[in-house]
């Protein structure tokens, strides 16, 4: 997020998540993960490739 300029709040709304939603699935608390359609705006947006997925992600 850093290198693009993003800070929490800004990916927030660009996935349509509340600030605290956003950062349960950052953190992973109470079990919160990004599914799949945030998963690929985030990549879209950040231009990531698949390798840096799974570094992410998984």
């Amino acid at each position: 997020m850093a290198l693009n300029g993003d800070n929490d709040g800004k990916l927030a709304a660009y996935l349509g998540l509340s600030r605290s939603r956003f950062s349960a699935k950052i953190n992973e608390t109470g079990g919160a993960e990004f599914n799949m359609g945030e998963i690929s705006k985030i990549k879209q947006r950040y231009n990531l490739n698949a390798d840096e997925i799974d570094a992410i992600f998984f």
